[in-house]
């Protein structure tokens, strides 16, 4: 119990005297996991989208291997990324292993299943004579499908939540592409898996505190934000 409180202190003492280190290590953890739920949005909406409203042989076998992604280990993420990307590899002339661009990647591949599944049941919800109706009265394909995206967004914005969730808590892939390199390529996950390997579990203790705090305060604005469009 002293253990724990030690920590909270230290997390508390970190965080009001601005600490430059852990400061440097939470915004590249925002920066990398933030990048990487953008780059699975844009792929996980636009095809979760198409693979939902499309008839297709074979389309409930692409469903299952997408939900079958939603829990990828990010360790074998982390494994097939680094061998891709090793110099030997076929994207080694690339030369980003071990840089906080490799880890946005792994993350990328870690968050677009989760996105894409759970982007396929939101749409695959909304009522098939909604889409007729939307063409009935002019609107063009495209359109019909933004429109459908925003009959969607609740529980798109979930998907949102869990896809940021998966990464910035994730440890395996990060390390793994990332190296763990201290100023360059740490974020919060890494630096508390270090910090506990070396006993120093008061540090390892704040920092897991600061991650937590971290991805409550972003899926506290997101929360906000679905609430508030929630139908009255």
């Amino acid at each position: 119990m002293d253990l724990i409180l030690e920590g909270i202190k230290k997390a508390f003492w970190l965080l009001v005297t601005f600490d430059p280190e852990v400061m440097r290590i939470t915004f590249l953890s925002l920066q990398v996991s933030g990048t990487a739920t953008f780059i699975s949005l844009l792929i996980g909406i636009s095809t979760g989208t198409t693979i939902a409203l499309s008839q297709f042989p074979g389309k409930r076998f692409i469903v299952s291997l997408v939900n079958t992604g939603m829990g990828l280990p990010p360790v074998v993420v982390g494994l097939f990324v680094t061998i891709f990307l090793w110099r030997n590899g076929p994207l080694g002339f690339l030369g980003i292993l071990y840089t906080p661009t490799a880890m946005i990647l792994a993350q990328a591949v870690i968050a677009t299943p989760i996105v894409m599944g759970i982007t396929v049941a939101a749409m695959q919800q909304l009522p098939l004579k909604l889409r007729l109706q939307i063409l009935a009265i002019g609107a063009t394909r495209l359109q019909m499908v933004w429109i459908l995206i925003k009959e969607a967004k609740l529980p798109l914005l979930a998907g949102v939540m869990a896809g940021f969730g998966g990464v910035i808590s994730e440890v395996g892939a990060s390390i793994m592409v990332g190296g763990n390199i201290k100023g360059y390529s740490r974020v919060l996950t890494t630096a508390t898996v270090m910090e506990t390997s070396r006993g120093n579990f008061d540090v390892a203790i704040a920092l897991g505190i600061i991650l937590l705090l971290l991805a409550y305060v972003i899926n506290l604005i997101l929360t906000n934000v679905q609430q508030r469009e929630r139908p009255r």
